[in-house]
């Protein structure tokens, strides 16, 4: 019997612990279940707005998108444009550069075409020189500067009478200071035992060639007797200079040759018209005209510096 109760006793306990096991287990499940509901019914959860609002938020992004294609397709106008502007500028900018270069090489001083440009305005100043000097003793003589610069001219009619080539004798004086005149410059533009040659007097290191008494006449009568008048008052100005001032002829070039000289051209280079008589009386002239040494390079420049300098400090 008792045994029985025992076994009886022992098949209770092993039910309700069973029956515990069970309910635990309900439990557990049940509270599973209501988790998984409470993560379902939060993952359902969206966020939803009324048609017309959403369509409207179409038009617009479509509004936009197409204004931005509008504007990307003007800002890719714009950038070709610039591009080809710059191509221009870069294009224009090197001309500009090439220009310049050139410019600069132009303004570049070429020392023999500056040393020309010095001989020349040195040659127009012993020039005035010559014609204040003489108009300071005889104001009325008619002399002037040709067209040049590179002579004096002195009208016929006031040194010559007509068809004539000796000297006026109250004209003569006119001859005589103007020889005294030009041995007074001349020594410092030549060379030779008479030159005093100095750089504050002569800056530009101008050498004279030639001073050369040129006899013109007039078209009226033979040409072959023009040309002797114009030979002869020549030679008879030169003679007459050369009796006034004979230290003249002492004055060299850069052969060691006299610088005066004559030249008679007859009728062949006229002045003024011929058909009148104050052209005719015009052309009736002696001219005195200079003529300087020119180089072809710079070494030509450096002979007539180290002669001149030379010449200048003979004792």
């Amino acid at each position: 019997m008792r045994a029985q109760a025992k076994q009886a006793r022992r098949e209770d306990e092993e039910e309700s612990a069973f029956v515990s096991m069970t309910d635990m287990t309900v439990g557990f499940l049940f509270i599973m279940m209501i988790l998984l509901a409470f993560f379902a019914s939060q993952s359902r959860e969206t966020e939803t707005v009324p048609r017309t609002i959403y369509e409207d938020i179409l038009d617009d992004r479509d509004q936009w998108r197409n204004l931005a294609d509008a504007r990307g397709y003007l800002i890719a106008r714009y950038e070709a444009t610039m591009k080809k502007m710059q191509e221009t500028i870069d294009e224009q900018t090197v001309k500009i550069e090439e220009l310049l270069a050139k410019i600069r090489e132009l303004e570049q001083i070429d020392p023999l075409e500056s040393y020309l440009a010095d001989v020349t305005t040195a040659r127009r100043e012993i020039l005035s020189r010559l014609r204040i000097a003489i108009l300071a003793d005889f104001p009325d003589l008619k002399v002037e500067l040709s067209e040049e610069s590179d002579a004096l001219r002195f009208q016929g009619e006031g040194l010559f009478a007509s068809g004539q080539s000796r000297l006026r004798r109250d004209k003569a004086a006119i001859v005589s200071r103007l020889a005294e005149r030009l041995d007074e410059i001349l020594p410092c533009f030549s060379l030779g035992e008479a030159s005093q040659f100095d750089e504050s007097c002569n800056p530009s290191f101008a050498l004279v060639e030639a001073v050369q008494i040129e006899g013109h006449t007039d078209n009226l009568g033979a040409d072959q007797f023009n040309r002797r008048l114009s030979a002869d008052r020549a030679n008879n100005t030169f003679f007459a200079m050369t009796s006034a001032a004979d230290g003249v002829m002492q004055h060299l070039n850069l052969k060691l040759q006299p610088v005066l000289s004559v030249a008679a051209y007859g009728p062949d280079r006229p002045v003024a018209p011929n058909e009148t008589v104050e052209g005719r009386a015009t052309n009736r002239r002696i001219d005195l005209r200079f003529i300087m040494v020119t180089p072809q390079d710079t070494d030509g420049i450096k002979i007539i510096r180290d002669a001149l300098e030379a010449s200048g400090t003979r004792p």
